[in-house]
C-alpha cells in the first residue's frame, strides 16, 4: 500500500464534505505526489470537526499543513496540540508546532540579529518597556513593531516622529492608513500583543529605508532554495495604499543567484545550529522575506531579513513542487516503521 498523504488547510464543514483534489489550490501538488506513487487526500480543517480530522491524520503517514497563526478570527492552539498528538503517533509533521515557535515567529529576527541578514532589532517584554525605549530609537529613524506571531501583516506597525512632536503610525494590515497618535495611544493601541495568549510582547526593528525598491521572497525545501517571489510593492511601502502582486520564479533567477548561494551555503546551517533544529526538523516547506539593505563591506546584495514565513506557505512557485514531493519521500524512508 502506498504512503498516504494529507494535505491540511482551513475550511467549513462544506468544504471538507465537498473536498476535491482536483478542485483545491493544491491541485498541482495533489497530481505530482500521485505521480510519484503517493496517496494524497484532502484535509480540510476546523475547530468544529477538530476530531473528526485527528482521526483521519491517524490513518495517515505524513501530513502537510497549510494555517495560519490566525484563520477566521481563531487561534491555531487546537490544531496545534493536534499536530503534536499525531507526530508522537509517528505521523511526519510538518511543519510541526515545535518547529514553527523556533523558526517561524518574529523572535527569529532577535536571535538571529548577528548573523547575516540581521539588523538592528530588539524584543519588547512590556508596554512599559515601549514607553521607555522607543522615543530614543525614534530620535534616530522610524521603527516597525512586529506581534509575536501573525501574518498579512497583521500586528506589524510603522511608528515615526510627526512634526508636530506627536508619532504617526501605520498598520501593514491591507487598506489601513496612516494615523497620528501620541505614546499612551500608541500603548493603547498596542496592548493587545502584549496579552498571554497573543505572545506577550513585541519585536521591534529598524525601518529599513530601500523598502521602497521592494522585497525578495526565497522559498526553501528543506535546506534548498526552490524559487523566489518578487514583490514590488508592499504593505508599507511609502505613499502606496495597496501591496502590490508577488511575481514567482524559479530557483535559477538571475538576480536571486547571490541570494540563493549565501542561503543554501552558510545562512540555512548558523540559522539551524542557532535555534538548535536538527535537518529533519527543519520545514520540508517554508520561506523567507528579505528587505534590500544599506551597503555592509563584502555583501554583493545587501539584504536584511523580515520575517519567515512556516505556518502556510502558499501560494508557492511551481518549481517547489518536485522538490517538496521528493523530500516528502525522504523523509518517509527514514521515518521509524510504525
Amino acid at each position: 500500500m502506498p504512503p498516504r498523504i494529507a494535505l491540511l488547510y482551513p475550511g467549513d464543514r462544506a468544504m471538507r464534505d465537498r473536498a476535491d483534489p482536483a478542485e483545491s489550490r493544491f491541485a498541482a501538488l495533489f497530481a505530482a505526489f500521485e505521480a510519484a506513487g503517493l496517496a494524497a487526500e484532502p484535509a480540510v480543517w476546523h475547530d468544529d470537526f477538530a476530531d473528526e480530522v485527528r482521526e483521519q491524520l491517524r490513518r495517515t503517514d505524513a501530513v502537510l499543513v497549510w494555517c495560519n497563526p490566525i484563520e477566521g478570527g481563531h487561534r491555531r492552539d487546537r490544531l496545534d496540540a493536534l499536530l503534536r498528538d499525531v507526530a508522537a503517533d509517528g505521523v511526519l509533521v510538518s511543519t510541526h508546532p515545535d518547529t514553527i515557535l523556533r523558526l517561524g515567529t518574529k523572535d527569529v529576527l532577535v536571535d538571529t540579529r548577528d548573523l547575516p541578514f540581521g539588523s538592528d532589532v530588539h524584543r519588547v517584554a512590556s508596554l512599559a518597556q515601549l514607553a521607555a525605549e522607543l522615543p530614543a530609537r525614534l530620535a534616530q529613524g522610524p521603527r516597525v513593531l512586529k506581534q509575536h506571531r501573525g501574518h498579512s501583516g497583521i500586528g506589524v506597525w510603522r511608528v515615526e516622529r510627526a512634526g508636530d512632536g506627536g508619532l504617526l503610525v501605520q498598520h501593514a494590515r491591507r487598506g489601513s492608513v496612516p494615523q497620528r497618535m501620541d505614546i499612551a495611544a500608541l500603548q493603547a493601541t498596542l496592548a493587545p500583543y502584549f496579552e498571554p495568549e497573543a505572545g506577550a510582547h513585541m519585536v521591534d526593528q529598524a525601518w529599513q529605508p530601500r523598502i521602497a525598491e521592494g522585497m525578495v521572497r526565497a522559498y526553501l525545501v528543506e535546506d534548498r532554495v526552490v524559487g523566489f517571489g518578487v514583490q514590488a510593492v508592499n504593505a508599507l511601502h511609502p505613499g502606496e495604499p495597496l501591496p502590490g502582486p508577488r511575481r514567482y520564479h524559479g530557483p535559477q533567477l538571475a538576480a536571486g543567484r547571490w541570494l540563493k548561494r549565501r542561503l543554501e551555503s552558510q545562512w540555512v546551517g548558523l540559522l539551524s545550529q542557532r535555534l538548535g533544529l536538527l535537518p529533519e526538523r527543519l520545514p520540508l516547506l517554508w520561506d523567507c522575506d528579505f528587505m534590500f539593505g544599506e551597503p555592509r563591506p563584502g555583501d554583493l546584495q545587501p539584504c536584511v531579513l523580515c520575517e519567515i514565513n512556516v505556518s502556510s506557505v502558499s501560494p508557492f512557485p511551481p518549481s517547489a513542487i518536485e522538490p517538496l514531493v521528493a523530500a516528502t519521500m525522504r523523509r518517509l524512508r527514514r521515518r521509524p516503521m510504525r
